[in-house]
Protein backbone atom coordinates (compact mmCIF):
# COMPACT_ATOMS: atom_id res chain seq x y z
CA UNK A 1 0.00 0.00 0.00
CA UNK A 2 0.93 3.23 -0.99
CA UNK A 3 -0.18 5.53 2.23
CA UNK A 4 2.07 8.38 2.32
CA UNK A 5 2.01 11.48 0.15
CA UNK A 6 4.51 11.34 -2.37
CA UNK A 7 5.00 7.62 -2.30
CA UNK A 8 6.75 5.95 -5.35
CA UNK A 9 7.24 1.81 -6.09
CA UNK A 10 9.24 0.24 -9.28
CA UNK A 11 8.19 -3.55 -9.39
CA UNK A 12 9.73 -5.38 -12.33
CA UNK A 13 9.33 -9.55 -12.82
CA UNK A 14 10.72 -11.35 -16.12
CA UNK A 15 9.93 -15.51 -15.35
CA UNK A 16 11.58 -17.63 -18.24
CA UNK A 17 10.03 -20.84 -18.74
CA UNK A 18 10.10 -24.34 -20.34
CA UNK A 19 8.52 -27.92 -20.00
CA UNK A 20 5.58 -27.90 -18.31
CA UNK A 21 6.93 -25.11 -15.24
CA UNK A 22 4.17 -22.77 -14.16
CA UNK A 23 4.15 -19.24 -12.75
CA UNK A 24 1.41 -17.18 -10.93
CA UNK A 25 2.36 -13.34 -10.50
CA UNK A 26 -0.77 -11.50 -8.49
CA UNK A 27 0.13 -8.21 -7.80
CA UNK A 28 -1.85 -5.57 -5.82
CA UNK A 29 -0.49 -1.57 -5.61
CA UNK A 30 -2.83 0.10 -3.26
CA UNK A 31 -2.52 4.29 -3.94
CA UNK A 32 -4.05 5.06 -0.83
CA UNK A 33 -2.93 9.07 -0.69
CA UNK A 34 -2.35 11.40 -3.20
CA UNK A 35 0.98 12.23 -5.54
CA UNK A 36 2.18 8.44 -5.58
CA UNK A 37 3.62 6.97 -8.04
CA UNK A 38 4.10 3.24 -9.47
CA UNK A 39 5.62 1.75 -12.22
CA UNK A 40 4.76 -2.08 -12.88
CA UNK A 41 6.64 -4.18 -15.52
CA UNK A 42 6.55 -7.88 -15.90
CA UNK A 43 7.53 -10.08 -19.25
CA UNK A 44 7.01 -13.39 -19.07
CA UNK A 45 9.10 -16.01 -21.66
CA UNK A 46 7.20 -19.27 -22.10
CA UNK A 47 8.32 -22.74 -24.26
CA UNK A 48 7.20 -26.26 -23.93
CA UNK A 49 4.09 -26.55 -22.32
CA UNK A 50 4.70 -23.95 -20.05
CA UNK A 51 2.08 -21.61 -18.55
CA UNK A 52 2.07 -18.10 -17.04
CA UNK A 53 -0.46 -16.07 -15.47
CA UNK A 54 -0.58 -12.23 -14.19
CA UNK A 55 -3.20 -10.63 -12.57
CA UNK A 56 -2.36 -6.89 -11.58
CA UNK A 57 -4.15 -5.13 -9.72
CA UNK A 58 -3.89 -1.19 -9.69
CA UNK A 59 -6.15 0.21 -6.67
CA UNK A 60 -6.90 4.62 -6.90
CA UNK A 61 -8.56 5.37 -3.12
CA UNK A 62 -10.89 8.09 -3.36
CA UNK A 63 -8.76 10.78 -2.18
CA UNK A 64 -5.43 9.74 -4.16
CA UNK A 65 -5.62 12.54 -6.38
CA UNK A 66 -2.40 12.95 -8.97
CA UNK A 67 -1.50 9.27 -9.14
CA UNK A 68 0.54 8.22 -11.81
CA UNK A 69 0.38 4.53 -11.97
CA UNK A 70 1.96 2.27 -15.61
CA UNK A 71 1.31 -1.63 -15.49
CA UNK A 72 2.72 -3.74 -18.07
CA UNK A 73 2.67 -7.41 -18.92
CA UNK A 74 4.18 -8.42 -21.92
CA UNK A 75 4.56 -12.37 -22.64
CA UNK A 76 6.59 -14.17 -25.12
CA UNK A 77 5.04 -17.36 -26.56
CA UNK A 78 8.24 -19.67 -28.47
CA UNK A 79 6.16 -22.62 -28.81
CA UNK A 80 2.30 -23.81 -29.68
CA UNK A 81 2.22 -25.36 -26.53
CA UNK A 82 3.34 -22.77 -24.27
CA UNK A 83 0.48 -20.27 -22.84
CA UNK A 84 0.09 -16.83 -21.17
CA UNK A 85 -3.07 -15.70 -19.21
CA UNK A 86 -3.22 -11.72 -17.96
CA UNK A 87 -5.56 -9.74 -16.83
CA UNK A 88 -4.45 -6.32 -15.79
CA UNK A 89 -6.93 -4.67 -13.94
CA UNK A 90 -7.47 -0.77 -12.72
CA UNK A 91 -9.91 0.35 -9.95
CA UNK A 92 -9.79 3.94 -10.09
CA UNK A 93 -12.10 6.24 -6.99
CA UNK A 94 -10.41 9.70 -8.05
CA UNK A 95 -10.53 11.72 -10.54
CA UNK A 96 -7.24 13.49 -11.07
CA UNK A 97 -4.82 10.38 -12.03
CA UNK A 98 -2.81 9.46 -14.89
CA UNK A 99 -3.02 5.40 -14.82
CA UNK A 100 -2.53 3.20 -17.96
CA UNK A 101 -2.20 -0.44 -18.18
CA UNK A 102 -1.83 -2.90 -20.75
CA UNK A 103 -0.98 -6.95 -21.72
CA UNK A 104 0.49 -8.75 -24.66
CA UNK A 105 0.78 -12.11 -25.93
CA UNK A 106 2.35 -13.78 -28.89
CA UNK A 107 5.15 -14.90 -30.58
CA UNK A 108 8.32 -14.07 -31.84
CA UNK A 109 8.40 -11.05 -34.78
CA UNK A 110 8.62 -12.66 -37.98
CA UNK A 111 9.67 -9.85 -39.47
CA UNK A 112 12.66 -9.63 -37.16
CA UNK A 113 13.03 -13.07 -37.62
CA UNK A 114 13.83 -12.92 -41.09
CA UNK A 115 15.82 -9.41 -40.93
CA UNK A 116 18.29 -11.03 -38.63
CA UNK A 117 18.66 -14.48 -40.66
CA UNK A 118 19.03 -11.84 -43.85
CA UNK A 119 22.05 -10.52 -42.03
CA UNK A 120 23.81 -14.40 -41.80
CA UNK A 121 22.33 -15.35 -38.18
CA UNK A 122 21.46 -18.87 -37.91
CA UNK A 123 17.52 -19.97 -36.74
CA UNK A 124 18.68 -20.19 -33.37
CA UNK A 125 20.87 -17.49 -33.28
CA UNK A 126 18.39 -15.10 -34.45
CA UNK A 127 15.79 -16.68 -31.93
CA UNK A 128 17.96 -16.10 -29.12
CA UNK A 129 19.36 -12.73 -29.86
CA UNK A 130 15.18 -11.48 -29.74
CA UNK A 131 14.37 -13.68 -27.20
CA UNK A 132 17.08 -12.19 -24.48
CA UNK A 133 16.41 -9.01 -25.88
CA UNK A 134 12.67 -9.35 -24.81
CA UNK A 135 13.98 -10.15 -21.37
CA UNK A 136 16.89 -7.68 -21.44
CA UNK A 137 14.08 -5.09 -21.07
CA UNK A 138 13.34 -5.86 -17.58
CA UNK A 139 17.04 -6.48 -16.75
CA UNK A 140 17.44 -3.05 -18.10
CA UNK A 141 15.83 -1.66 -15.14
CA UNK A 142 17.68 -3.37 -12.28
CA UNK A 143 19.80 -0.57 -10.72
CA UNK A 144 22.36 -2.41 -8.72
CA UNK A 145 25.35 -3.45 -11.74
CA UNK A 146 26.32 -6.65 -9.90
CA UNK A 147 22.73 -8.11 -9.50
CA UNK A 148 21.51 -6.87 -12.98
CA UNK A 149 24.86 -9.03 -14.14
CA UNK A 150 23.91 -12.02 -12.23
CA UNK A 151 20.88 -11.80 -13.59
CA UNK A 152 22.14 -10.99 -17.14
CA UNK A 153 23.74 -14.21 -16.53
CA UNK A 154 20.98 -16.39 -15.41
CA UNK A 155 18.71 -15.42 -18.11
CA UNK A 156 21.55 -16.06 -21.07
CA UNK A 157 21.78 -19.59 -19.42
CA UNK A 158 18.39 -20.48 -18.85
CA UNK A 159 17.78 -19.22 -23.24
CA UNK A 160 20.83 -21.12 -24.01
CA UNK A 161 22.44 -18.23 -25.59
CA UNK A 162 26.34 -17.31 -25.20
CA UNK A 163 28.09 -14.63 -23.80
CA UNK A 164 28.51 -13.01 -27.50
CA UNK A 165 24.78 -12.19 -27.02
CA UNK A 166 25.41 -10.54 -23.69
CA UNK A 167 25.38 -6.86 -22.81
CA UNK A 168 28.33 -4.58 -23.69
CA UNK A 169 30.36 -3.68 -20.72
Amino acid sequence: MLDGTGAYLILNGLSVLAGTQHVDHHTTIDHAQPHCESHEYFNGVFDGASRGVFNGRIIVRPGAQRTDSKQTNNNLLLSDGARADSQPQLEIYADDVKCTHGSTVGPLDQTALFYLRSRGLGLAAARGLLTYGFGAEILDRVAIPGTRERLDHLVRTRLGVGDEIGRAA
